[in-house]
């Protein structure tokens, strides 16, 4: 099976010959990256083995965030984290998308696009929360994650949304509840949600770029009852560091071409593509997020600068039920930790060294 690296490898020279001249920088980063991981570039890390005394040198990863080769560590980091504050209760995914039309608009302009997705779906949250006839709390707290690819590669922008069943009513201090299996309307969503959006375009002044068709359509907003929050964080964990396409679905490169594996929408069922390798790096590529754009988002009482700690939002969902419900146990496992492939023993970490120090001398 040849993975993403080897495909960089193998064909990233004549993509670059290609299209450099165009190419955003972040691309090309990226691009070095994938190559240069787990390689001298990156430096090394020694491990020492305490039982027979052997060192053991690993090269370092390029701890890019688009490197398939990266995410797994930080993907268990996180979901530790989040499973420290999930609270108690019923929780929805709620997942915002825009139409088709709008793509390639957002494409072209991906750290305003992508900033103004995040503010109208969140502001269409807070607002609909708030309102008497749903929940009538001015304080939800939830979180959300920036995915803009699809099963195929091709590029679909969209943010999911992990939301605790209820909000915090600042006016008479309590939990609110909303009901187990609805949240807010989708409709009302959506309606809210494309004016927010139009409102976040007419204030840079980019409506002109616009299909004014986008405007007319409805863009679809889905909420999903899913039980304690743990259920919707595991589902989500894998996708916050995850990469457009991962190692294990490349099945084989043929006569140029990329052969993968994805599945349909509500299948279980593998079905198999290939792509061009220009058009497979391409696809891969335009995936990359700006420098620095953050694509988990924390709003309300989950906010870091939250005023409120999630101790108390707990207390206040526990009182809310009567004390009757409890948080699930994570069900994480323990990390699995490095052993000496020599006796099997776990490998104690000593140093590492980066590309730019030299290496110490072995012990005695």
């Amino acid at each position: 099976m040849m993975k993403i690296k080897e495909i960089f490898q193998t064909f990233a020279d004549e993509y670059i010959d290609r299209y450099g001249n165009t190419m955003p920088n972040e691309h090309r980063k990226v691009i070095n990256a994938i190559l240069d991981c787990r390689t001298e570039a990156c430096g090394i890390t020694i491990y020492d083995c305490e039982t027979c005394g052997r060192s053991h040198i690993i090269h370092r990863s390029c701890g890019n965030r688009h490197c398939p080769t990266c995410q797994n560590h930080k993907t268990r980091q996180w979901l530790e984290m989040q499973m420290k504050r999930q609270l108690p209760g019923h929780h929805f995914m709620i997942t915002f998308t825009v139409p088709e039309k709008l793509r390639r608009f957002i494409r072209s302009n991906q750290r305003l696009a992508y900033s103004a997705l995040f503010k109208a779906s969140s502001q269409t949250l807070k607002k609909l929360a708030a309102d008497d006839k749903y929940i009538g709390g001015d304080l939800p707290g939830f979180f959300g994650v920036l995915h803009t690819w699809g099963r195929q590669l091709q590029y679909h922008p969209h943010i999911h949304y992990v939301v605790p069943g209820g909000a915090l009513s600042k006016k008479d201090g309590t939990w609110h509840p909303s009901r187990i299996d609805f949240y807010l309307p989708v409709k009302a969503m959506s309606i809210i949600f494309r004016a927010k959006f139009c409102d976040e375009m007419k204030k840079v002044d980019r409506l002109a770029d616009i299909d004014p068709e986008v405007w007319q359509q409805s863009w679809n907003v889905n909420c999903q009852a899913v039980g304690e929050s743990h259920r919707s964080v595991k589902y989500l964990a894998p996708y916050v560091f995850k990469v457009a396409i991962s190692d294990h679905r490349i099945i084989a490169v043929d006569d140029r071409r990329v052969f993968f594996r994805y599945k349909k929408g509500r299948s279980r069922r593998w079905r198999t593509m290939s792509l061009d390798a220009m058009e497979f790096i391409r696809r891969f590529l335009q995936h990359v997020l700006p420098t620095g754009f953050m694509k988990v988002r924390y709003y309300g009482f989950l906010s870091p600068g939250s005023s409120i700690s999630l101790q108390t939002i707990g207390a206040l969902i526990e009182l809310s039920y009567g004390f009757e419900i409890a948080l699930p146990e994570s069900g994480i496992e323990p990390a699995e930790p490095l052993t000496c492939p020599v006796c099997g023993s776990v490998l104690k970490y000593r140093l590492s060294v980066l590309p730019f120090e030299s290496a110490p001398a072995a012990p005695g």
